[in-house]
């Protein structure tokens, strides 16, 4: 296969793509309505290509006044032998005012020769103050410069979160959202796809009528090459959106990323547990 035929650099550089990119599209599990406390954990098989490449773990807790997230991506089969990775993002915040506002994130993560985390400190107004990142036990603090232009959050979390509860109050996924990470400015843009019928396949037993919609990254205020764009810009991630018949609560059942470097990407809900 081509894919065994080029070097190890070349496909540690192909995996470490799609693992930057997997906040992105896992952040995409955040549907619900805060109306009341609940918890929402999905367990999702990912697909590559022709690759078994990873289980994700995604839960949430919302109530009235804050929300807790925690996603955990662990490379599988093939992917596990050749590039072993895991990674836990964990954001939480407080809801004020009907807005959702992030107060502590969190990033961990461990490869075969590396481990990286990430942790954000805010000031007594909520905003990102600095942030100290780490690599193999060595820390440093960076502070976070103002914003070049206004922007709604730091985090593709808390977006997806601000998106959630736009879906279920005004029931559409339309919606540009800014966010500066403390280095880049870019939009997070989403748009509906129309209603569409999702079939039961090996890998997931969800089926039915769903909600399709799609979201990308439209780069602003920099020109240098970043990962997160390649994948991203023009290139949209579309999911399926349906809801739970027992809860009524709605919850994504699929994602879909037609390139990546190694094919098309797919997450499948395996199984959704919903806790009021």
């Amino acid at each position: 296969m081509i894919w065994y035929a080029s070097n190890g650099k070349e496909r540690i550089k192909q995996m470490q793509k799609i693992q930057k990119f997997s906040l992105l599209f896992l952040s995409m599990f955040l549907w619900n309505t805060p109306a009341q406390a609940f918890s929402v954990k999905h367990d999702f098989f990912v697909t590559v290509g022709v690759f078994d490449a990873s289980r994700t773990e995604f839960s949430y807790t919302l109530t009235p006044s804050n929300y807790q997230i925690t996603s955990t991506v662990k490379t599988n089969g093939l992917f596990n032998t050749l590039y072993p990775f895991i990674a836990e993002y964990r954001t939480s915040g407080n809801i004020i005012g009907g807005k959702m506002v992030a107060t502590d994130y969190n990033y961990e993560s461990k490869s075969r020769f590396n481990t990286r985390g990430k942790k954000v400190f805010f000031d007594k107004n909520g905003e990102p103050s600095y942030r100290i990142s780490s690599k193999n036990g060595k820390e440093k603090k960076h502070p976070f410069d103002k914003s070049p232009t206004p922007a709604d959050t730091f985090d593709l979390q808390t977006v997806l979160a601000k998106l959630t509860k736009q879906y279920n109050e005004l029931g559409f996924c339309h919606a540009r959202f800014a966010v500066y990470d403390g280095k880049r400015r870019f939009d997070v843009v989403a748009n509906d796809q129309g209603a569409d019928i999702l079939s039961e396949n090996e890998h997931s037993s969800y089926s039915g009528k769903a909600s399709k919609c799609s979201i990308h990254i439209d780069k602003l205020l920099s020109e240098e090459d970043d990962t997160l764009w390649e994948f991203s810009a023009n290139k949209p991630i579309y999911f399926w959106i349906v809801k739970d018949d027992k809860t009524k609560h709605a919850f994504i059942a699929r994602i879909q990323i037609k390139e990546t470097p190694l094919g098309e990407l797919n997450a499948y809900a395996g199984k959704i547990t919903i806790k009021d």
